[in-house]
């Protein structure tokens, strides 16, 4: 059964009010003065609309209209105080979504449904505190040509955060790297690591600020797929900035910036405290050490940071 709020949601493009024609006649009718977008708004004709919870293909679980068009958020805008910067041709793009009566949620938290006033006076409907739209290049329901649109359209989740594409959603792989074994990689072929001045009981990074751009994160987007590790392995850290890094035998997990290419080991041993992980969720065994393609050892594994940091 869903639940009703006092909104409903109809994204309003721009509607006419019919002129009453005039009888009088030698002289023009003085001219009918333009609506108000207010009274626009609430001149709308009320359609009983719904935010629904459903799944689009290669997103998963997004929003939809109640004609199944699917609903997006734009990173310009601010969730907290909820603000739309969409106006003008923007919004004659990207839709917004307007309040003007009554409207059900299904698989939505009603609580986290709510308003702002946008800029013309109209009521815009926002998830979580982020304004929802819908994309005129959607014509059919279970479309999601917006996402990604100039990378800051993305559709929005029933939590109002963005939903990400099959393509960017995390995935733990395994690969052989020749003097490693089989080590664990991204959803890119990218080696991941460990830091061995985290904590795995519990799960800690202690890696960020110049720290995190030398070695990235793995941050969780979407359901992180796992192939070739024990599922239970695989789990979860909140960072610092609020950011969710996978961990992986509780062992927060992380790129190399100077790993460029899938199968490249650059960052083992660096400074003694970075090292890939194995299966296990371990860090390789001690005396391994990434080959080349002749065999001999990797002159591109450095011993140390380059630029002397302790990290």
């Amino acid at each position: 059964m869903s639940a009703r709020l006092v909104l409903s949601v109809t994204a309003v493009a721009g509607l006419g009010l019919l002129g009453a024609c005039s009888a009088t006649t030698g002289a023009s009718p003085a001219p009918t003065p333009a609506p108000t977008p207010v009274a626009v708004q609430r001149q709308a004709v009320a359609v009983q609309a719904k935010l629904v919870a459903a799944d689009v293909a290669g997103l998963g679980q997004v929003l939809t209209d109640q004609d199944g068009h699917t609903l997006y958020r734009f990173e310009k805008d601010t969730a907290n105080p909820p603000a739309s910067t969409c106006e003008g041709t923007c919004a004659t793009a990207w839709p917004p979504v307007l309040a003007t009566g009554t409207v059900d949620v299904e698989g939505v938290d009603p609580k986290l449904v709510g308003t702002l006033t946008r800029g013309d006076g109209s009521t815009q409907v926002t998830v979580n505190g982020w304004p929802v739209y819908r994309y005129a290049k959607d014509t059919a329901a279970g479309q999601a040509n917006g996402q990604d649109v100039d990378d800051t359209w993305h559709a929005v989740t029933p939590t109002g955060g963005k939903a990400t594409t099959q393509e960017q959603q995390t995935a733990i792989n395994t690969t052989n790297i020749p003097g490693l074994d089989t080590v664990l990689t991204d959803q890119n072929g990218r080696t991941l690591y460990l830091y061995t001045k985290d904590s795995k009981k519990p799960s800690k990074s202690t890696c960020d600020g110049a720290c995190a751009t030398a070695w990235p994160p793995l941050l969780a987007q979407g359901d992180v797929q796992v192939n070739g590790v024990d599922p239970k392995l695989v789990g979860k850290v909140t960072r610092g900035d609020g950011t969710v890094q996978v961990t992986i035998g509780g062992w927060p997990v992380y790129r190399y910036a100077k790993d460029t290419a899938a199968g490249q080991a650059n960052g083992h041993a660096v400074n003694g405290v970075w090292f890939e992980l194995e299966q296990n969720g371990c860090k390789v065994a001690d005396g391994k050490k990434p080959l080349t393609t002749t065999g001999s050892p990797s002159s591109t594994a450095p011993a140390a940071d380059p630029g002397g940091s302790s990290y």
